[in-house]
């Protein structure tokens, strides 16, 4: 998407315009509805920190927008599964909540966050283990070409552990859309 960048996240910058996305009633999925500003700060800085996790910051036409992370699944709570393999990056995504919704805008910031996992060359699969409640995700996910592979049980949600190819990702219809 034009104009679109991704930045790490700068928690002593960003915490505050976090804390009021996460905790959005429209967030219910990310589990920090209650979560204070600290809270967001603590986390976040603890993601900073960490060797195979990373928080970015989304900006569209320059203004904040959205909120990615990404991560190295075998040093996640999804280490040990069977599914996955070298080259997996897990990814989440939320797109910040507005007073006015622009129609296609969350799929662009979607495809954006995937083109921004694949362009590492080592990258093969995008993971994702969104909660089984989320049907808009569910939707959005298999648009970007995700297959979901079983539902694992996750800290505070029954998770659709699905993953994404990046030539599944170039054939998706979101890709097709977007391009």
């Amino acid at each position: 998407m034009n104009g679109t960048t991704l930045e790490p996240v700068d928690v002593e910058r960003d915490a505050r315009l976090l804390h009021a996305w996460v905790t959005h009633p429209r967030s219910v999925f990310w589990q920090m509805s209650e979560a204070s500003v600290a809270d967001v700060a603590r986390e976040y800085r603890l993601i900073a920190g960490a060797a195979h996790h990373d928080a970015w910051l989304g900006r569209v036409g320059g203004e904040p927008a959205f909120l990615a992370e990404t991560y190295d699944p075998a040093h996640s709570e999804l280490a040990g599964l069977p599914e996955l393999r070298p080259g997996d990056l897990g990814m989440h995504v939320l797109v910040a909540p507005g007073d006015r919704p622009l129609p296609g805008f969350t799929r662009r910031v979607f495809h954006a966050v995937m083109e921004h996992c694949f362009a590492d060359p080592a990258v093969t699969r995008v993971v994702v283990e969104p909660d089984v409640r989320n049907e808009r995700i569910a939707v959005l996910n298999a648009e970007a070409g995700f297959v979901v592979a079983r539902v694992v049980p996750l800290a505070g949600k029954d998770a659709a552990l699905s993953f994404c190819t990046r030539t599944a990702f170039e054939r998706s219809p979101l890709a097709e859309e977007v391009a």
